[in-house]
């Protein structure tokens, strides 16, 4: 039912998108195209689009609101199980691992010793 319903939200959201682009802005929207003649006068689009703007808008925030609803009812709270939780070694009665050897390293330069710039 939940996946079912997001779909829905998802499809509602790219329609509200769609039909958004679509109206008359001050440079002209997407779907007009900035001509007056069509099939729909520009004041019957205006208020179509203006419509479906509204009811897609409402209809969003409606299911969003359910959706988060159905989430929260779907989540129960549990208790934290301590039975993996970490003893201390020597606590546990466990050694702790041998200190592995220090690698050898070259003696470092001598400080007084002049390192010549490049040129």
């Amino acid at each position: 039912m939940f996946k079912f319903l997001l779909v829905v939200h998802a499809i509602i959201a790219a329609s509200l998108v769609t039909v958004i682009l679509m109206q008359r802005s001050e440079g002209g929207g997407l779907g007009m195209g900035g001509s007056p003649s069509g099939l729909m006068s520009a004041r019957g689009a205006a208020d179509f689009l203006t419509r479906a703007t509204s009811i897609l808008a409402s209809l969003f925030v409606g299911l969003a609101i359910v959706l988060a609803v159905i989430a929260s009812m779907g989540h129960n709270t549990a208790k934290i199980d301590p039975t993996l939780a970490r003893t201390p070694p020597a606590a546990a009665g466990v050694l702790p691992p041998p200190p592995t050897a220090q690698p050898t390293t070259a003696p470092a330069p001598a400080s007084n010793s002049a390192v010549p710039l490049a040129q």
